[in-house]
């Protein structure tokens, strides 16, 4: 596979090792998805001014306007604008801080990787030992940590004394067994936290005192942690409203009782159990290519929610994953009631195989726990497991399902493939919806064309289905964490 390039230097050598292992590579992929867009322009450089221009028009801009300009460029033209004139000198240090460690990197990249790592990583303590704070933004993604235990204990230090905001702190180690100092849980003044690849603290002997007062944002991606410890922080974290867990690399069990959070996003984990216990502020709960081990099940407990709008992607494969509402387990069987439904949920995300029955008797409980669906989207997933073919009969006997003949106003495929289950639940859903408005029809172009599933959409007779290929050639969901919390998108799944 391909080592994406942003998350730092990596030799040919290690290249290869990745390659072989694939591990470590597809963490560090994953995470090149979590990281935010760091608040400075990789593009930004400065230049002299032109001969025939004498006049310097920006020095003369208010001190506020030249730190926000500077604040912008990659810290090591920011730190040399003191070279540009008086006015200048003091402008970089008096502005708070944005560091990314990857912008030190030789733009040749004629040195070794690990060379590389060496000078960035004595960059890095001249940059914090020069600027008196504070500091705004730090993103170190391009050390070999297990290189540099002393250095990364001091740069901490420091960041927590000069009020970092916003910290991205990425080991590159594998196997992972390099414990991340503690002094991390001293800084207060976080608003944005991303750690990868580390073994998380031993949080039982640490002060109950610590807490994250100004944290809204955590993302954890490849982090060696149990239970306990993620209950710690989101314990200490009282105004948290997103939370990323990608690729954990252990089984974890996560309840959520917490006032703030509005988003959580699970992508390419395995958790024992994801139970909403008391969440009144959350909004979307997104389960993304879940990574679930041989003979392993993951519990959604579904609680106190009023204001879960967003749920997804929800395996309907009772083997792997089990969906309990309320205090009851919801099978194929299960008579929904008042107590077993989710009316707040409007936007739901599946994830089915049609080809097996066990999996699609499950597609009339699990909708009746949400009558008020008005977007449905759901990925239809291959097997080489067929038992039997689904017909309209079997899912006329199914009976009435409310949200279908109610509410859904939009329905979307992924991955569809064209094939008899598929068109026989599609044909049931035209007939038995009222209130639809639009089908959309994503086809998983690597097994069928778009114009062989056309003709048989065509044969259903419905004026307003939308066939097309999909972004991806799985036909899967986003896995994007920025497009899942950003709440400007209302459907985060809608990547056609």
């Amino acid at each position: 596979m391909d080592i994406l390039g942003p998350i730092g230097p990596i030799d040919t050598e290690m290249a290869v090792e990745f390659r072989r292992q694939g591990v470590l590579g597809r963490l560090l992929s994953g995470i090149h998805y979590i990281l935010p867009d760091p608040p400075v322009s990789a593009a930004a450089r400065l230049f002299a001014l032109p001969a025939h221009d004498a006049v310097d028009r920006i020095s003369c801009l208010p001190e506020s306007l030249l730190g926000n300009i500077v604040s912008r460029l990659p810290v090591k033209d920011a730190a040399r604008t003191a070279a540009l004139s008086s006015r200048w000198r003091g402008v970089w240090r008096s502005s708070p801080l944005i560091l990314v460690d990857a912008d030190l990197l030789p733009v040749d990249g004629t040195a070794g990787a690990r060379a590389d790592a060496r000078r960035v990583t004595s960059a890095v303590s001249c940059v914090l030992a020069a600027h008196p704070g504070p500091f705004r933004c730090v993103q170190l993604t391009s050390s070999y940590m297990e290189e540099f235990r002393g250095p990364l204990t001091r740069w901490l230090e420091l960041l927590a004394a000069n009020g970092i905001q916003e910290l991205v702190l990425i080991s590159r180690r594998w196997p992972l067994d390099i414990v991340l100092p503690a002094t991390f849980l001293d800084m207060a003044t976080l608003t944005s936290l991303y750690l990868g690849l580390w073994k998380f603290p031993d949080t039982a002997d640490l002060p109950r005192a610590t807490s994250f007062p100004n944290l809204r944002e955590l993302g954890l991606c490849g982090i060696f942690m149990e239970s306990k410890d993620l209950d710690y922080i989101l314990d200490r974290s009282p105004v948290l409203e997103t939370l990323y867990v990608e690729t954990n690399l252990f089984k974890l069990r996560l309840r959520l009782v917490s006032q703030s959070l509005r988003c959580v996003l699970l992508i390419g984990c395995f958790f024992e159990e994801i139970f909403v216990v008391d969440a009144p502020s959350l909004e979307r709960l997104i389960l993304s290519e879940a990574c679930i081990p041989n003979d392993s099940c993951t519990k959604v407990k579904i609680g106190y929610a009023p204001k879960l709008h967003l749920l997804g992607c929800l395996e309907l494969d009772p083997g792997t994953q089990v969906l309990e509402v309320g205090n009851t387990v919801i099978k194929g069987t299960t008579r929904v009631s008042l107590s077993t439904m989710v009316p707040s949920v409007r936007i739901l995300a599946l994830e089915v195989c049609f080809g097996v029955r066990n999996d699609a008797k499950m597609i009339p409980s699990i909708l009746r726990c949400f009558p008020s669906v008005e977007t449905l989207h759901i990925k239809s997933g291959d097997t080489d497991q067929s038992t039997g073919k689904l017909n309209l009969k079997f899912w006329h006997e199914s009976g009435t399902i409310e949200c279908i003949r109610a509410s859904i106003k939009l329905l979307v495929l992924h991955g569809f493939r064209g094939d008899r289950n598929e068109l026989a639940f599609l044909r049931y859903f035209l007939e038995s919806a009222l209130a639809l408005r639009e089908v959309v029809i994503l086809v998983a172009t690597s097994f069928t064309s778009i114009e062989e599933v056309q003709s048989k959409v065509a044969s259903l007779r419905f004026s307003s289905a939308l066939v097309t290929s999909c972004s991806d050639p799985e036909g899967g969901y986003t896995r994007s964490i920025k497009r899942g919390s950003n709440f400007s998108l209302g459907d985060p799944f809608a990547n056609y």
